[in-house]
């Protein structure tokens, strides 16, 4: 089985100011803090987290 893709998502706006659901998409990506930076599986789930929240991140494809 191959090794699983990673995207290097970075929190670059902050949550202030956003809705609930952003929040929580931001902490189930682990990201805590403006600039704060995780790696995360290439997977349906976190894509979706993503995709919600696009507008407060820069991701990288790993």
């Amino acid at each position: 089985m191959s090794e699983q893709k990673k995207l290097q998502v970075t929190l670059v706006k902050s949550l202030i100011g956003t809705i609930e659901r952003h929040r929580a998409c931001a902490r189930g990506l682990g990201l805590r803090r403006r600039e704060h930076t995780v790696e995360v599986l290439d997977t349906p789930e976190n894509r979706g987290m993503i995709n919600k929240i696009g507008y407060l991140l820069k991701v990288v494809e790993k």
